[in-house]
């Protein structure tokens, strides 16, 4: 039981399980547009998303304790090493036409962690209530866009679908930040904090709602509406259920886990 934990823990803090996360809305956007399985895309973004994962969340710790680094830590940062080698793998097969779609995207993950200017202290992480919305711009882009483009022309159903993707992991990622008010600092203005937990989780349900209603433009597919209709009731019982004090592996797991659910369920 106890390595068991270990390894359940590994598996939350070295970003395996929201890589699969975003792996799971990629191929649920090959699903509802018929696009072929393209392995090296896929793969390129779920190695991706450990390595830029990782970089967010420990980059700094690794700076400041190099030499005292925790064992898990370390595990952690030779485990991200092989991400990324297998990332630039993936990279290398992928058309340079492609790629370019991802500087932008790219861009935000960076800074998002790093200082913008020289001599700023801030990063997009502690600028308002951007965090959000930074997180849904890249997991939208990566996960719905970039697929799209790759095979194809993007038209009024492909936009559509995007932006339902934002709304999605707009509403996805609020459980967070209603978990991290009790660590986030008052300056960050995020959703939470500014219109408070029971305001956000009504929020919540109406972004949820104008994501039903795009799901019925966009998807002819009867089967396809169904199971977003599930997924849009679980996803709503999470938010409504989400509390400022909640179990650890709450959001990192149950919630973080919804887009696998959603894949299962379509396949």
């Amino acid at each position: 039981m106890k390595y068991l934990k270990i390894i359940f823990e590994f598996y939350i803090n070295s970003s395996l399980h929201v890589a699969l996360s975003v792996y799971a809305l990629i191929r649920i956007t090959e699903f509802y547009f018929s696009l072929s399985y393209n392995e090296e895309l896929d793969y390129f973004i779920f190695y991706g998303t450990i390595t830029g994962y990782n970089f967010v969340k420990y980059a700094g710790i690794a700076k400041l304790h190099h030499m005292s680094l925790t064992k898990n830590l370390r595990l952690i940062q030779i485990f991200s090493l092989f991400s990324f080698l297998l990332m630039c793998y993936y990279l290398i097969q992928i058309d340079l036409r492609i790629l370019l779609y991802f500087i932008p995207f790219s861009l935000l993950t960076l800074f998002y962690a790093i200082p913008i200017f020289k001599g700023l202290t801030k990063n997009l992480r502690n600028i308002g209530t951007l965090k959000i919305f930074i997180i849904a711009i890249v997991w939208s882009g990566v996960t719905s866009l970039i697929p799209l483009v790759s095979q194809g022309e993007i038209g009024i159903n492909e936009v559509m679908y995007s932006i339902q993707r934002f709304l999605f992991v707009v509403v996805l990622t609020l459980p967070f930040d209603i978990r991290d008010m009790q660590y986030d600092k008052k300056y960050l203005q995020t959703i939470p904090q500014v219109i408070g937990v029971e305001r956000t989780k009504k929020l919540g349900f109406i972004l949820l709602l104008f994501t039903v209603i795009i799901e019925f433009f966009i998807t002819p597919n009867p089967s396809f509406k169904f199971v977003y209709m599930i997924v849009f009731f679980v996803l709503l019982l999470f938010l409504q259920r989400t509390k400022i004090k909640q179990s650890k592996y709450y959001a990192s797991f149950w919630v973080e886990a919804i887009p696998v659910f959603w894949l299962l369920m379509l396949r």
